[in-house]
């Protein structure tokens, strides 16, 4: 039994061990290696199990697609976790933090609500039910939000109550589970957002470890991203366009909730001690990724409530003017729009996680350059045919 002071000793030794980088890649990989070929079995089992996607009128699909991809991304989560347990330079961050068995928990809640929906359906009341019992999972096994800055009002740093914690943790994670959920609806938008907004968070956490010293605390952050990049890695070929699976519920809802644990584990041990002026953006950085990750998403998500608000209807009613959807309409083929949306999504998160190693004045810069090219390049269908439309009007008068 080893005793609160010399697992203390033990934490301050291990802070200089630096950043294992070569055992991050080695779990990812392990996690897309994983994913990549179960994916094909529970293909086979999806369609066994009747679990198919049927074109409907909103959706861009026109034939039977397996769902219940997530169960694939899922054992390659849990097999890159396990192995991460068993590498002596990751296993110390198991030691000093529940993140990561947290994650596996509560992803394998979130899972079997996904699957149930995925094969049989659910009422987005029940759904919502369980999105909140796989938060409170994670809450319980301690990946929580205990501090938060509030740079308004002098406020400062506020160290939050249990109540306060509770609460913040579970309306973020629910929101971002939510967030992906009502993203996933093009081949590859999902499995592409995940990585891209995993790879931002895993650059964000290698520079706190870089920052603090390979600090142990800072790994399950590390960890639990670049798990997820590589299971969304791992998946992508099978949901390219055109999808020969969907990962379902069951898929979007573990990315958006290995997302937000991987934030929160993030915010939770950045020191606490005084702040200098560069370390004030330390202290909300971990807050603004979350926003800067879910950013397209999280957007989509508001105008849609709005708009089905607006018209009398359910806010968890399904339609067909998603951000995704309207791009289609303006003229850009279904690859392109993932890709757009890809940069559009790239641009905010990498943007944002790369401040903690350039100076967020130069990076912001390059962010406002990297948008005007990419407005340009989303409106060039709306420019051509605003072109061809005044090219006829011009030759019929």
């Amino acid at each position: 039994m080893v005793s609160g002071s010399e697992v203390e000793l033990l934490a301050l030794s291990d802070r200089g061990a630096g950043v294992p980088l070569r055992e991050l890649a080695l779990v990812g990989l392990t996690a897309a290696i994983i994913t990549y070929f179960a994916t094909g079995w529970v293909r086979v089992l999806a369609t066994r199990l009747g679990a198919l996607a049927y074109p409907r009128e909103r959706d861009v699909h026109t034939r039977p697609t397996p769902r219940m991809g997530g169960l694939a991304m899922y054992l390659g989560v849990v097999t890159a976790v396990f192995l991460a347990s068993q590498l002596p330079a990751l296993a110390r961050g198991f030691i000093y933090s529940s993140g990561m068995p947290a994650v596996v928990a509560a992803g394998g809640l979130i899972l079997v609500v996904g699957l149930i929906d995925d094969r049989w359906g659910l009422d987005a009341l029940t759904k919502f039910a369980g999105q909140i019992t796989a938060a409170s999972v994670l809450v319980t096994m301690g990946v929580a939000w205990s501090v938060l800055y509030v740079p308004i009002g002098g406020a400062g740093t506020i160290v939050l109550d249990q109540v306060s914690s509770i609460l913040l943790t579970l309306a973020l994670t629910v929101s971002i589970v939510n967030a992906m959920n009502f993203v996933d609806g093009l081949d590859g938008l999902a499995a592409g957002l995940g990585l891209i907004t995993a790879l931002a968070i895993c650059i964000f956490s290698v520079g706190l470890l870089r920052d603090h010293g390979g600090d142990v605390l800072f790994y399950p952050p590390a960890v639990i991203s670049v798990v997820l990049a590589g299971a969304c890695l791992g998946f992508l070929p099978h949901n390219w366009y055109r999808a020969k699976i969907f990962m379902g519920d069951s898929g979007s809802m573990l990315i958006g909730l290995m997302l937000a644990a991987a934030s929160t584990t993030a915010a939770g041990p950045i020191s606490q001690s005084a702040y200098g002026a560069r370390d004030v953006f330390a202290l909300l950085s971990p807050f603004l990724l979350v926003v800067a990750v879910m950013f397209v998403p999280a957007l989509d998500m508001l105008l849609a409530i709005v708009r089905r608000t607006r018209a009398g209807l359910s806010p968890f009613s399904p339609d067909k003017m998603h951000l995704h959807h309207r791009l289609l309409q303006i003229g850009h083929s279904h690859r392109r729009v993932v890709l757009l949306i890809y940069l559009w999504v790239g641009i905010v998160a990498l943007g944002a996680a790369s401040t903690i190693f350039f100076d967020p004045r130069y990076t912001g810069a390059v962010m406002l350059a990297a948008i005007v090219v990419a407005v340009v390049v989303t409106l060039i269908p709306s420019l051509r045919r605003g072109d061809r439309d005044y090219d006829e009007i011009y030759d019929g008068e």
